[in-house]
Formats: C-alpha cells, sequence, structure tokens
C-alpha cells in the first residue's frame, strides 16, 4: 500500500485546510485511480515533491529561475516511483542547490498544488500534483546554481511578489508569515 502515507497526510492537510477541499479531493483522487501516481511515465500527470526552503532566521525562502518554466519557484522535482514524497523533496534540495544541512518544519504537508506543465517535444501536456514540504536551513546557505536552473537567489518573504505573481507561490508565503 504505497499510498496509504500521502493519502493519510493529504486527510490531515484537508483538516487543517478546508478552504483548499477542491484541489485537495482532486488530488486524493488522483492517487487513488492511480496506482502508478508515483511514476513520471504516467503521462496524464503524476506527484511531484517540493521543499519551501526557508533561511535559519525564518525571513527569507530560496528560489529557482526554473529553466524548462523560465519563472521562479521553489525547489522541487519527480518522485521517480519513490512514493516517500518528503525523501523526494528533501533529495531534491540537496540536488538543485547543494544544501543539506536541513530539517523539516511541522507535522506534514505544508502545502499543495496542482499545475499543468505545457507540452515539450518529448512529453506531451500533464499535471504536477505537487506536495511542498517546508525545510529549515540548519547549516551553511550558500548554494550552487545546477543546470536545471537559470538561476538561485534567497528572497524576503515581503519581497516575494516582485519574483513571481504565481498564487500557488504567494500562498506559501502567506502560510509561512502566519506561523511567525
Amino acid at each position: 500500500m504505497h499510498r496509504h502515507s500521502i493519502l493519510q497526510q493529504l486527510e490531515s492537510y484537508l483538516n487543517q485546510y478546508p478552504n483548499e477541499s477542491a484541489m485537495v479531493a482532486r488530488y486524493i483522487s488522483f492517487v487513488k485511480t492511480n496506482e502508478d501516481c508515483f511514476e513520471r511515465s504516467l503521462q496524464i500527470g503524476h506527484v511531484t515533491g517540493s521543499a519551501w526552503v526557508v533561511s535559519r532566521e525564518g525571513t527569507h525562502t530560496l528560489l529557482t529561475h526554473h529553466k524548462k518554466l523560465n519563472k521562479w519557484l521553489q525547489l522541487g522535482g519527480h518522485a521517480d516511483g519513490d512514493a516517500d514524497v518528503l525523501r523526494v523533496s528533501k533529495r531534491e534540495v540537496a540536488e538543485e542547490s547543494g544544501i543539506v544541512d536541513v530539517v523539516p518544519v511541522g507535522d506534514g504537508i505544508f502545502d499543495v498544488d496542482i499545475h499543468l506543465i505545457p507540452e515539450r517535444k518529448d512529453e506531451p501536456e500533464h499535471y504536477h500534483y505537487d506536495v511542498r514540504y517546508a525545510f529549515q536551513v540548519t547549516g551553511d546557505e550558500d548554494y550552487v546554481v545546477s543546470d536545471e536552473s537559470h538561476d538561485l537567489a534567497w528572497i524576503e518573504m515581503g519581497q516575494l511578489h516582485k519574483k513571481t505573481q504565481e498564487e500557488s507561490m504567494l500562498r506559501m508565503a502567506r502560510k509561512w508569515q502566519s506561523k511567525k
């Protein structure tokens, strides 16, 4: 029952954020309907894991200027068959930034988003069912820009709107600031 953990986490998230019930219900339905939901080969869409990485002081978030999407976003990527999406998210932090000293903040999912990924030469248009976990840096905040990014930057929470108008990004900033 490799989907059991994510379904439990989504139910818990729904209890915490009932105003997001439509999106969470759609996510739960997708996971229940598709046994291979963690596989990139599922062409209608797949589960992805992302990380809302915050500085030691909790005042800044680390964003990537994503090469393929040409947008400032949180770090993250494909589960590639791994049903432990928290582990996927933490792995993506290390792969995309070189930062390894991070700890999860909170007891579960920080945010959920479902977004359409445009068709590319070798992939049809599909959805990313994205689970986002909050992580706080506990060590060195210096990063390395990977080949998946144009750039990385620490952005002060109150200035996030200058880098992106993506509602899901602004929603995560509001959630983080409400926890302080």
